[in-house]
This record gives structure tokens, sequence and C-alpha cells, in this order.
């Protein structure tokens, strides 16, 4: 069974074995959650994501997806990138937002990993409403089937942090 936590604070800052990264789909870097990641990491993320999309990512990764890097300097094995729906552009497909769950937790097992942190994907620049994504993204790592010992949620501010607060109780 799977222990769900929630932290307010910096993902960058968390000690796990995989940290996921809400990425655009070049993976190359952006702003928010993907560009603190990319900074705290260092050049060894960037390299990686390089040699993806030179190899099985050349027209970057699709929304719902998930791969792995190193995570070079974060306290952390890997990187996990998935690519969170845009709300405006997806329509709200929760389906799509579940999948970033999902897919990222399929990736942690590959892995092995057993502690596992997320942002609450695509609720920044993407647009989706907090309470929404939260619901969604408890839902998904509630039904997943994953030998993941701890999904932390690490939320950026207090708002966030109550929202996902009241669905884990």
């Amino acid at each position: 069974m799977t222990t769900i936590t929630l932290v307010q604070g910096d993902i960058t800052r968390q000690s796990v074995d995989a940290v996921v990264n809400a990425a655009n789909s070049s993976l190359l870097g952006g702003g928010g959650v993907d560009g603190a990641i990319h900074r705290r990491g260092g050049p060894a993320i960037l390299a990686d994501c390089r040699r993806l999309r030179a190899s099985q990512y050349g027209k970057g990764l699709p929304t719902g997806r998930a791969v792995a890097t190193t995570a070079g300097e974060l306290d952390a094995r890997w990187v996990i990138h998935t690519v969170g729906p845009v709300y405006q552009v997806s329509g709200g497909d929760p389906d799509l937002l579940a999948s970033c769950y999902r897919a990222s937790l399929e990736v942690a097992d590959e892995l092995g990993a057993r502690t596992v942190a997320f942002p609450a994907i695509s609720t920044g620049a993407y647009g989706w409403p907090m309470a929404d994504a939260a619901r969604i993204a408890v839902e998904a790592v509630r039904t997943a089937r994953t030998a993941v010992e701890e999904v932390r949620f690490v939320l950026f501010d207090e708002q966030a942090y109550q929202v996902f607060a009241e669905l884990i109780g």
C-alpha cells in the first residue's frame, strides 16, 4: 500500500528516490517546476534530456507520458519527466492529467524507486484549477498499481497544500 504524504515547500529540496518534473514537451527546461529542477539539478539533467530528444523523443515527449533521467545535483537518484496537459487546450480532460501520475509511477516501478515526490502537475502556467487537479492526482495515485511505498505531494504554497490536505484527510 502506498502512503501519501504532503509537504509544503520546494520540490528540488526533497530527499527521495525520484522527483517528478512537470516538464514541457521539449524536455529542455522551462519555467516553474521545470526550470527549478533544471537549475538546481545542473547540466547533467539537460544532457540526458538532449540524449532523449536525439533518440526516441525527437518530436518531444507526448502529453501524459513519462521518462526518466539522472537527477544530477538533486538529492534524488532520478528525475521522472512528465508533460501535463494545458487546461484550455485539452478541454480539461481528466484522463490526460491522471495519465501523468500513472505513467510516472510506472517509470518509478521500472527504476525500482520507492519514494517519489510529485508537484501539482498542470496547475501553474498550464492553468488547471487546483481543486480539480488535486482530486485527479490523489485519485490516480490511490488507484495506481505500484510498488512505490511513499508518494509525496510537494506543494509550493499554503493554498495548494490546504486543497490537497482536505482530500488526504
